[in-house]
């Protein structure tokens, strides 16, 4: 039996030389979800993580529908719902105290018609047991890139410091998964189009239980509470804490005394429930995620993709980022697994995958930009938003908005 991955740690000799075949930089969903895929057509592959680890604070949690049919299909769906997770039929939400069913997942013609809620490091350290069975898988931990290997007008791998030295990865494909401050994207000289959205978000967490969570509780997770008021507030119960999401306009955080105190205010009389939660956060509690938008004109280079967030910065709203990153790595294997198999993936390979999913990732852009509009009213505004308000009339629309979220306008699969 092979020992969980979330115990093995690699002991690679320093100034280490290793070949293979395709080397991702980034151990999160995309890059996960690629290196395992990849293994499993029989092509070796290395996944660089620079942490040693997968907890982290503040990271998407959300599992869609459509990601949850690819695990299906990966085999991994019964392993991954014995895990701890809440599952959400509908995505509710309180306009100024009044409760509106923003989408419907019930009507999916998905597996599971719920959206499914659980620690992003469960979820990545499921996919890195499942690479660990795999023998042409290897994750390598605390493997931070720092550079580029080149040669011949394209990129032929990455060096990385490692805890024992330097490692040099060279690779027929590298394919960069390390999100939206991507050093390795950087690196190429692409450069995103977009800029920063109206809204940042304030991250935070507040105890509220006193002793152990019962068994019971750590089975069925409670789901996310929203509500939107001067801005919108999101509260994840995590059993021992909530971990809460406040919506803010962008740049109006500053760290200040006054602006803790603005928070307060603001959460109170958004979501009053939580008045004791924040009552005694410091600043020092905080973490600012300032929201961008944007995405690369040209994913690729000769010997180099990007996916995911590298490719296109998303906001949170909707938690669609996740899922779009997934679908991201699921065309890149279906695509590139042929050309790996022949040799080094050519300019117009690489090309394929970005037409695949470029569609998609403007359609999801411009309806995130779109929902900005309501996300940041204040004050009170005389009517609700046109969305809204259509959604609140015509509840059908509510199964669009839900295809739209749980699936998106493009799902992958592992067969096409």
């Amino acid at each position: 039996m092979v020992p969980s991955s979330r115990f093995r740690t690699e002991n690679l000799p320093m100034d280490t030389d290793l070949p293979t075949t395709c080397v991702i930089v980034g151990g999160g969903p995309a890059g996960m979800i690629a290196g395992l895929l990849l293994a499993r057509a029989g092509i070796e592959v290395v996944v660089l993580e620079k942490h040693r680890d997968f907890l982290r604070d503040f990271r998407g949690d959300t599992i869609h529908p459509a990601t949850q049919d690819l695990l299906a299909e990966m085999g991994l769906l019964d392993d991954f719902l014995a895990l701890p997770h809440a599952d959400m039929p509908r995505v509710r939400m309180s306009w100024w105290g009044q409760d509106l069913t923003l989408a419907d997942f019930t009507h999916l013609r998905t597996r599971r018609k719920v959206m499914t809620f659980m620690p992003q490091g469960d979820f990545l350290d499921l996919l890195a047991d499942a690479g660990a069975r795999e023998p042409q898988f290897r994750l390598i931990r605390r493997a931070e890139v720092v550079g580029l290997i080149q040669e011949d007008g394209r990129v032929a791998g990455v060096r990385a410091s490692t805890p024992t030295g330097e490692l040099s990865v060279r690779a027929r494909l590298v394919i960069a998964a390390d999100g939206r401050d991507s050093a390795v994207r950087d690196a190429t000289g692409l450069i995103p189009v977009g800029g920063a959205a109206a809204m940042d978000v304030l991250w935070f967490r507040r105890l509220f239980y006193t002793s152990p969570s019962p068994p019971d509780r750590q089975k069925s997770r409670s789901l996310p509470f929203f509500s939107v008021g001067e801005g919108l507030v999101i509260a994840i119960d995590r059993n021992e804490f909530l971990q809460i999401a406040h919506v803010i306009p962008a740049g109006s955080w500053r760290g200040e005394t006054r602006d803790l105190a603005a928070m307060r205010t603001r959460v109170a009389a958004i979501a009053p429930s939580l008045t004791p939660a924040v009552g005694a956060l410091e600043v020092g509690d905080m973490r600012l995620l300032r929201v961008r938008i944007q995405r690369l004109r040209r994913w690729f280079v000769p010997g180099l993709l990007c996916i995911g967030d590298a490719a296109h910065a998303m906001s949170p709203a909707g938690g669609v980022g996740i899922n779009l990153a997934i679908q991201d790595a699921v065309a890149a294997v279906r695509l590139l697994a042929p050309a790996l198999r022949r040799g080094t993936p050519s300019v117009a390979d690489l090309r394929r995958v970005q037409q695949r999913r470029m569609f998609p990732t403007r359609v999801i852009q411009g309806t995130q930009r779109a929902m900005q509009r309501f996300l940041l009213t204040s004050p009170r505004p005389r009517r609700m938003p046109l969305t809204l308000r259509m959604l609140a009339r015509f509840p059908v629309l509510t199964r669009l908005t839900g295809r739209l979220i749980g699936v998106g306008p493009r799902p992958e699969h592992l067969d096409g």
